[in-house]
């Protein structure tokens, strides 16, 4: 087991005792899919990529890719973001 298995085991047990949500904890994006119509992405650091039928997001743990027909970006927060459209896909990377 490495260094980086125990720090997060260390972090997922600290969030338990301290029912911390452990998007939060593991600094990990929440992503909320709402049917195949909108994705929210919570946590996110950045657009990387924005056409019609790809929108690539930088999280913290590296990039989210979705993919689809139509997508637009509805709303751009510094910590969540909107894509509506439809959506074929979701790929973590």
């Amino acid at each position: 087991m490495g260094w980086r298995d125990v720090r997060k085991r260390v972090r997922r047990t600290m969030a338990e005792v301290l029912e911390i949500p452990g998007e939060i904890a593991l600094d990990l994006p929440k992503i909320i899919l709402v049917g195949n119509v909108q994705v929210i992405i919570e946590n996110h650091r950045g657009i990387v990529q924005y056409t019609t039928e790809s929108i690539r997001v930088l999280a913290p743990a590296g990039e989210v890719t979705i993919r689809g027909r139509e997508l637009v970006l509805r709303n751009i927060l510094p910590d969540e973001l909107c894509i509506e459209g439809r959506i074929e896909g979701l790929c973590f990377t």
